[in-house]
């Protein structure tokens, strides 16, 4: 891909400052890009780096007022993040090198399969499926019975999506994710042993949503695990049977969230947090990474951290006197001996 600096502020709504001409074609980081290359500057730790990059633009925020001369060409705009993250959706789009069903496919002659969709070879299409117009299915991809896949969603190499599920449009799932695998029920009869208990109901994931890699998405014992439009998922997360996860909540990778709890939206949820089962999180929360929610959160916008979870500004209150216990803790048998000498020492006056 080879554009100019204008043809970048175009897209993004920006403002040249420099050479409008200036070829670019592709992004690279601000300390170590080289000519062509387009970089950003959204940390002000990294503002010296503007002044020596051999970048030939770099987004800068509309603020940016340079200290010393300048040499590459400059793109204001409102938001640099942002802005990076549709310039890298241009520059990042990759052609999938298949399209139309692969004669190496297995799919089921119930199934329904939209406009353009492009199906690799080993993906396997269950009886009664659904595919929306667009959709990008990868190679070794199971699709179950009856489940309903969105327009324009990609499922890459390896997913597996069990019978009955549900997935919305513009969804990206990463390899090797399992949704609809079977809901944690089991109970224990007399002799402690384990029986199952059927898990009979499905998935929903609505549109927008991105899921990583090695996910496990389980299946409501009755009823639907949900997750709501727009939600972000790392890596390695674990999110039980009957979960429900609000718009818009994104979850940091090896998370895991209890069976029937209930994520509000716009919830921003660390690496590596772990939520007991049947609890409610309030809209907006975030929960610092490792912590350990084993309570209803009810304050919405809150901040959590610890095991288990406490208020954000509590813990590190808290924290501040946790690493001091060895030296207070010396301090507390020096104090004892002191005590000890002068009971000692008053007891000998008083004879």
């Amino acid at each position: 891909m080879q554009v100019t600096a204008q043809d970048v502020a175009n897209i993004l709504g920006g403002e040249v400052v420099g050479d409008p001409a200036t070829i670019i074609t592709g992004p690279g980081k601000i300390e170590e890009a080289i000519a062509g290359d387009i970089s950003f500057l959204s940390n002000p730790k990294y503002t010296n780096h503007v002044y020596t990059t051999d970048a030939s633009a770099v987004l800068v925020s509309e603020d940016f007022e340079p200290e010393q001369e300048v040499t590459t060409t400059l793109i204001k705009v409102k938001d640099v993040y942002t802005s990076l993250g549709v310039l890298l959706q241009q520059f990042g789009q990759v052609e999938h090198g298949f399209s139309g069903v692969s004669d190496q496919a297995i799919v089921d002659p119930s199934a329904r399969l939209g406009d353009n969709v492009s199906i690799a070879a080993g993906v396997v299409i269950a009886a009664d499926v659904i595919i929306g117009n667009g959709a990008v299915i990868y190679p070794q991809v199971y699709i179950g019975k009856g489940t309903e896949i969105g327009v324009d969603t990609i499922l890459y190499a390896g997913v597996k999506v069990m019978h009955g599920c549900f997935i919305g449009s513009n969804c990206i799932i990463w390899s090797n994710t399992v949704i609809g695998s079977d809901g944690f029920g089991f109970s224990s009869d007399e002799e402690r042993k384990y029986n199952k208990i059927p898990q009979i109901g499905n998935v929903i994931i609505k549109n927008d949503v991105e899921i990583g890699a090695n996910c496990a998405i389980d299946r409501a014992t009755m009823g639907s695990t949900i997750i709501h439009e727009g939600v972000k998922l790392d890596n390695l997360i674990q999110v039980a049977h009957n979960v429900e996860i609000g718009g818009h909540t994104v979850i940091a990778g090896q998370a895991g969230i209890a069976g029937s709890s209930k994520v509000g939206k716009h919830v921003v949820v660390g690496g590596q947090v772990a939520i007991s089962g049947h609890l409610t999180i309030a809209d907006g929360a975030m929960i610092q990474g490792k912590s350990g929610v084993g309570g209803n959160i009810k304050e919405e916008n809150s901040r959590w951290f610890g095991t288990p979870a406490i208020d954000y500004r509590n813990y590190l209150r808290s924290y501040a006197h946790f690493r001091n216990l060895p030296d207070m803790a010396q301090k507390i048998k020096s104090l004892e001996k002191e005590i000890a000498a002068l009971k000692k020492s008053l007891g000998a006056d008083e004879a």
